[in-house]
């Protein structure tokens, strides 16, 4: 996953969803990157559209968060589908980076993994 200070000069996205559009409406047509906004951290609706865009929709691009990104959240976007997020301003890079590499396993499964761990 691709973390990004949100002074970072970063390219436009071709389709921004606000959290509460029905991604399955989209058309993905000549669409690679995607943002999905998170008004406050508290909102997690966002998850549910990376994982729809991902799982239903079949898309392979970059889904970008943006808003009000945490990193104590970045393991949980990652694992529904975000490939970037915009960090909110007073978030560490380094510690963002650190929390994605800290689990070597999950016992639920994700998209990159999708058995429990029992399972496998």
């Amino acid at each position: 996953m691709q973390l990004i200070l949100h002074t970072d000069p970063i390219n436009a996205a071709d389709l921004r969803l606000p959290n509460d559009a029905d991604p399955l409406a989209q058309n993905l047509n000549d669409v690679h990157t995607i943002e999905l906004h998170f008004p406050n951290f508290a909102d997690g609706r966002a998850f549910s559209q990376a994982l729809m865009l991902r799982r239903r929709c079949g898309f392979q691009g970059d889904i970008r968060a943006t808003g009000d990104v945490l990193v104590d959240q970045l393991s949980q976007m990652h694992r529904c589908g975000f490939s970037s997020a915009v960090l909110r301003a007073d978030q560490d890079l380094a510690k963002g980076e650190q929390l994605l590499n800290h689990f070597t396993a999950f016992y639920q499964g994700d998209l990159d993994q999708p058995q429990p761990l029992f399972a496998r």
